[in-house]
């Protein structure tokens, strides 16, 4: 349910970096899970370009789904649900990824974070994905999931990534191959929040001179 991938820390230093991995597909091998690792490592690499260590940790809703459906039904969750919650919950940063069904998330996808206290992700920055098997779809990041996490009082990133089927035929051409272009910059703002790192602050403004109206109409009356 829960793959870790912890980097070497150092002693001393700084807690790493928690970043939380939700997928909700359903096949094995999927590709939404493949989207989900993709995003989680060129996230990963671009924190540790910034010298951040980095823990990554990956919640598969597929194993959870019946424990899913019974918190819904008796309002508590197994040990293995509390854990994904935590899991969630406790990272400063999540990727969260759905296959898109009838042209919104997959039930599980909306139930696992129906489960979860509508507070608990208040300021966390979330990047939202999805996949499907047309471009057709793509919309349903902007009119289901951005909105399912502002609603939870999430930072939702600007870059949402969509994999269609045809993204994955990787022909290298940048003008039609562009996942791997959204992947990087969805990570690198991901990145840039969970890592701290702000944009440069802009120069202060130096200090306007107020001069007295007495002194600017005496400076007339001289001309």
């Amino acid at each position: 349910m829960n793959d870790v991938v912890r980097i070497p820390q150092q002693a001393g230093a700084p807690r790493p970096v928690r970043l939380a991995v939700v997928s909700a597909g359903l096949s094995v091998p999927s590709s939404t899970r493949l989207l989900a690792d993709r995003l989680a490592e060129a996230t990963r690499q671009r924190l540790a370009a910034d010298g951040h260590e980095v823990e990554v940790h990956v919640v598969e809703l597929r194993d959870l789904a019946g424990d899913i459906a019974n918190n819904m039904v008796a309002g508590f969750p197994s040990g293995a649900l509390e854990e994904a919650i935590e899991t969630v919950t406790g990272a400063d940063g999540l990727i969260a990824v759905t296959p898109v069904f009838s042209a919104s998330y997959s039930g599980l996808f909306k139930s696992f974070f129906d489960v979860i206290d509508n507070t608990a992700l208040a300021g966390k920055p979330v990047l939202a994905a999805a996949t499907g098997g047309t471009a057709r779809h793509s919309l349903a990041l902007e009119h289901a999931l951005r909105p399912l996490f502002a609603y939870l009082r999430a930072i939702v990133l600007p870059t949402a990534v969509y994999a269609a089927s045809e993204d994955w035929g990787g022909s290298g051409d940048p003008l039609t191959d562009t996942l791997p272009t959204r992947i990087d910059r969805a990570a690198g703002e991901l990145a840039d929040l969970v890592g701290g790192r702000r944009g440069a602050a802009a120069p202060e403004a130096e200090a306007e001179t107020v001069v007295p109206f007495e002194q600017q109409l005496a400076a007339l009356r001289s001309e």
